[in-house]
């Protein structure tokens, strides 16, 4: 490496790591790998300071170093950090970003040059590589890094990533590719996944030492009878009390509107904070979230509360102290959630959980072993979706044109279509070329055209609307908030202002506002004294706990019933483990708790097979079914992350149906779909997949379409497929889609086969258990208003707490 770059590390960062020496060697003898070393250990430098001394000594124009960062906002800081050497050294070396908040003046200039190193997002990538001389704006690139790879590698962005390392080897045989991640177990096929398939990566770990506390706040009073979001703001105090212990406070919630309501507390507990808080979220304007992460760095906020918008990347060395509220949901979360505080390498990392339900002292307890066994995740490519292939053709077709041997050829290189065949890719083809069979006669699908062997794109109109939906992130369509004189506030989501009557109040970017009017997907306010009568619901609070927490909260249960009690939580959980035993069964890593019970609704069935969410509503429903099929009956299904319920007027045959195959996995795929409505689901899922593949366009930005136009148009399109092509790729693709996302079919396969395996343990129980009544809160949810669910929980629970 070039010896002022060497010098400039030692003097500005220190003596560099192992592990840093380890990857300037390998980048030197022209491999390609990954880093997985822990957060704020400093990645960053070990992947670019060997390109950059690449990129100094080559002395040419031009793009050569490419760094892809999964968020805009970690732009703006991964661009100050790679600026750093260029102008302490006064390197004669351009550093620029590329992203969807860079101005069109810029986006336009560099259309005709890059610059020697570009910090870009997948998005932006897809869009430089649609234009005409995309080969040579990007073919002279030397080396690509891949930041949180992690965080891309599972998901469609990943696989577009993928596709577009595919292409700029093609254009640059000798590219070096370094992807960057803290929290993966299975390193080695994430490595391959950014390297390309067949590659023999170089993987780069590091052995330091960087402890990470986890604390839970103890409830000062533990109800033997939970449910979902009990306990709440009651928690407000410890979060408090850790806020004034600490310099930098940054709280995490899982959702939007959580973290509307914990921001809204904490400034109303404490409003001299006002201006030393801060709130950031995906949906609230981007000035806004700029100003808020300098005065993190900046140390002038005392506290933010975030969702995973903060997750990654951006350091915050002022920050010594994370509060996570609610549960964990995956272990690799926790840590990466951890890793912001104390950013830095050696510093210890600290979080205290705060439980919204008393049931998550165990999840807790459990997060905290598997942590320090280093029991993550895996994340692995997703196999050949077909509609993220359509958009790449199109994008390849305007980006130079190509043909289809070659290209076919190029896109099996990446290990997301490793087993792509040539029937798949000439659907993809014929689907960007006319449509299909089934639409063929409509100018609309004509996208791609083939002229003198070559795939191109010739219509304007096509090129616009490709290019102004490139990406493959959809959710429900976005409505602005603008205050009565036009400020822009930020955005949420139309399924929710849809609901919100003029005059309401909600809490936004913790601010109270009512709303005046709304029109053309802009909803107009005015800020307001007094509660809010409404909190914004976005998307995303569905994420189910992981296959490591589940598997760490059973292995902790099986503690519990053994009567060990060694960790703060599970001692503060005795009521209610006491209560569970009294009444029930206490539930182990190699049983099944199964509890009957009858009351005035009919005869209840619950089974906890803590797996998460979405797994036990993929369970719940064929288990009705099966129980059907043994003996004809109505069911009401509730679930949540500990269990499912079933509630029926008559008695339920459970040893029958077990006997007759409950837990098979024969048939499974034909059984689910029959369980649930994977027809009304898939064409839900339908339009997300049309979006991407662009069958559907969802508009300019500015004048994007509602949700009810997108789904009219997508939902007429899955129609004509279901009717005239019902092996329609896209139509496939749909109903996996919605088996994996909506129930994690992979993960609910392997559970059936472990509860066949367990030893079944059935107790009649007389009144819900801890671990029940959870179930019959939320089933009770979906009817009331929330004070009257408040007021009909503790009915119940004064009524279960008499003497029998």
């Amino acid at each position: 490496m070039h010896h002022a770059l060497t010098t400039w590390f030692t003097e500005h960062v220190g003596e560099p790591y192992g592990f840093q020496r380890a990857a300037w060697e390998a980048h030197a003898a022209g491999e390609s790998g990954l880093i997985h070393v822990p957060t704020g250990a400093g990645k960053t430098y070990a992947a670019y300071l060997p390109a950059l001394s690449e990129a100094i000594e080559g002395k040419s124009r031009g793009l050569r170093v490419l760094y892809i960062s999964p968020l805009r906002a970690m732009s703006r800081d991964l661009a100050a950090a790679l600026t750093a050497p260029v102008e302490d050294l006064d390197l004669d070396v351009d550093v620029e970003t590329r992203t969807g908040d860079t101005s069109s003046s810029v986006r336009r200039r560099q259309r005709k040059s890059l610059p020697n190193v570009l910090v870009t997002t997948p998005e932006s990538l897809s869009l430089l590589m649609s234009y005409a001389n995309a080969e040579r704006l990007l073919g002279g690139v030397k080396t690509v890094i891949v930041d949180e790879w992690h965080e891309l590698v599972h998901t469609k962005r990943g696989t577009q990533v993928e596709l577009g390392l595919a292409r700029l080897r093609r254009w640059a045989p000798e590219l070096k590719t370094w992807a960057l991640t803290a929290t993966l177990s299975n390193v080695d096929e994430a490595a391959e996944a950014a390297a390309g398939r067949g590659s023999a990566p170089t993987i780069i770990r590091a052995d330091l030492e960087r402890p990470i506390h986890v604390e839970t706040a103890i409830p000062e009073h533990i109800d033997a009878f939970p449910w979902h979001g009990n306990l709440g703001l009651k928690m407000l105090p410890a979060v408090l009390d850790t806020i004034e212990r600490g310099r930098s406070t940054l709280v995490f919630t899982n959702t939007r509107s959580q973290a509307e309501q914990w921001f809204h507390a904490i400034l109303e507990a404490h409003p001299e904070l006002a201006g030393a808080i801060g709130l950031h979220h995906g949906s609230i304007d981007r000035k806004q979230r700029a100003f808020v992460e300098q005065g993190l760095k900046s140390g002038e906020f005392e506290v933010v509360v975030a969702t995973s918008s903060l997750d990654l990347g951006v350091d915050f060395s002022p920050v010594d102290r994370v509060v996570q509220i609610g549960s964990v949901k995956g272990i690799a979360r926790l840590i990466q959630r951890a890793g912001r505080s104390g950013h830095r390498p050696g510093a210890a990392c600290r979080v205290l959980c705060v439980p919204t339900n008393a049931l998550q002292l165990f999840e807790f307890a459990a997060a905290r072993r598997a942590v320090h066994a280093g029991e993550l995740e895996p994340r692995r490519s997703m196999q050949k979706p077909l509609d993220v292939l359509a958009q790449h053709l199109v994008t390849c077709a305007l980006g130079g044109g190509f043909e289809a041997d070659a290209l076919f050829d190029e896109v099996r290189e990446s290990v997301a279509y490793a087993e792509l065949t040539r029937a798949e890719f000439d659907a993809a083809l014929a689907l960007v070329e006319h449509g299909g069979e089934t639409l063929k006669n409509y100018d609309f699908f004509q996208r791609v055209d083939h002229v003198d062997g070559r795939y191109v794109v010739e219509s304007q109109r096509v090129a616009r609307h490709h290019r102004s939906s490139i990406g493959t992130i959809t959710s429900d369509p976005s409505v602005q908030l603008r205050y009565t004189n036009n400020k822009r506030l930020g955005t949420v989501e139309e399924s929710f202002i849809s609901r919100v009557k003029k005059g309401d109040r909600f809490v936004f970017a913790g601010r109270v506002l009512e709303l005046v009017h709304f029109r053309d997907l802009k909803a107009y306010v005015r800020r307001v004294d007094g509660s809010p009568t409404r909190v914004p619901r976005w998307m995303g609070g569905r994420l189910p706990i992981s296959t490591s927490l589940a598997s760490a909260l059973r292995h902790t249960l099986e503690q519990v019933r053994d009567d060990r009690l060694d960790t703060p939580e599970l001692v503060a959980a005795r009521p209610l483990i006491d209560a569970q035993r009294e009444l029930s069964a206490l539930p182990g890593a190699g049983t099944l708790l199964v509890e009957r019970m009858e009351s005035r609704e009919g005869h209840h069935l619950f089974l906890y097979p803590f797996e998460g969410r979405l797994v036990h509503e993929g369970l719940a429903a064929l288990f009705a079914l099966r129980l059907g099929r043994v003996e004809r009956g109505t069911y009401t299904l509730s679930a949540n992350e500990y269990g499912v319920e079933l509630l029926s007027p008559e008695p339920i045959p459970f040893e029958r149906a077990v006997e007759a195959g409950l837990f098979d996995t024969a048939n499974l795929l034909d059984d689910v779909r029959e369980s649930i409505n994977v027809g009304e689901l898939a064409k839900r899922q339908f339009r997300s997949v049309a979006r991407v593949a662009g069958l559907v366009f969802d508009g300019y930005p500015g004048s994007r379409k509602t949700n009810r136009q997108l789904q009219a148009s997508a939902g007429l399109l899955y129609d004509v497929f279901d009717r005239y092509d019902p092996d329609n790729l896209l139509l496939d693709q749909s109903r996996k889609e919605v088996l994996e996302l909506h129930f994690e079919q992979t993960r609910l396969a392997d559970t059936l086969r472990r509860l066949a395996d367990a030893e079944l343990q059935v107790v009649d129980v007389p009144r819900p258990t801890p671990l029940g009544f959870p179930l019959l809160v939320e089933r009770t949810a979906a009817q009331l208003s929330t004070e009257s669910l408040r007021e009909r929980i503790e009915r119940m629970k004064r009524k279960w707490m008499q003497v029998d």
